[in-house]
């Protein structure tokens, strides 16, 4: 997988798996514009990503925010000249019971996992398909297939994120442009940290691997995904997840 000369756009890129993804890009030659709400800790990224290879630059990005996208974007065209890949990976949780769910909760996380996945896919369309070349990895998770208790917002959101992948896919196919998701499963961050060691150990009986996964197991996806190793893919949903969802 090469992506030398290849320029990629990373939202979520300051921590988790975001981070992992940008670093992974970074060694495989690419350069990265890495965006966040939190900018201080995307620009340490870049900074410590241009010390060892390719340009890397942070960019304040609220996905959320339509009118923040696509300054977002624009920003990264002008200083880089295009973006080759687009990873759609901000996302936050705001779980609860249903019956008890919020209308903040409920609307926060749609906001940032579908509607934010949706600002940043509309506005690198236009660059994309007029290159006629691009890629765009979407980070959709396992519960957007499954659900999960407690997590009506966020399943809803990530079964969201799936079929935007699967219209988007069809939509761009024709300008050489693919469109793929990553549905991670329970993957080893600081969102898990918070777990105890009993709901770690029940959470690894329904994994066939035995294991929770890591963010370098769903970066090495989306590379994949990213890469002309997957030419011929678009429209696609692949499950990280050590066998829980087959």
């Amino acid at each position: 997988m090469d992506f030398k000369d290849r320029v990629a756009l990373v939202t979520g890129g300051a921590r988790g798996i975001g981070k992992e993804i940008c670093q992974r890009l970074h060694a495989l030659g690419a350069q990265v514009a890495v965006c966040d709400v939190n900018v201080e800790g995307a620009r340490a990224l870049a900074e410590e990503l241009s010390r060892s290879g390719p340009q890397a630059r942070a960019y304040a990005c609220d996905v959320a925010d339509p009118k923040g996208a696509d300054g977002c974007v624009e920003q990264v065209l002008k200083d880089f000249g295009r973006i080759d890949v687009l990873v759609n990976n901000a996302g936050i949780t705001r779980d609860g019971l249903l019956m008890r769910m919020a209308d903040e909760q409920w609307r926060k996380v749609l906001d940032v996992n579908l509607s934010g996945t949706f600002h940043m896919t509309r506005a690198v369309a236009r660059p994309m398909l007029k290159a006629r070349a691009g890629a765009i990895v979407n980070i959709a998770s396992v519960v957007g297939v499954i659900g999960n208790a407690g997590q009506a917002n966020y399943s809803a959101s990530k079964a969201g994120v799936i079929g935007l992948t699967m219209t988007s896919a069809r939509e761009f196919a024709s300008r050489g442009v693919r469109v793929n998701a990553v549905a991670p499963g329970f993957i080893d961050t600081e969102m898990t940290a918070a777990l105890s060691a009993e709901q770690k150990a029940k959470l690894t009986e329904a994994i066939p691997l035995g294991r929770l996964g890591t963010p370098a197991d769903v970066a090495r996806a989306v590379c994949f995904l990213a890469s002309d190793e997957a030419s011929y893919v678009t429209g696609q949903v692949l499950n990280v997840c050590g066998g829980m969802v087959m």
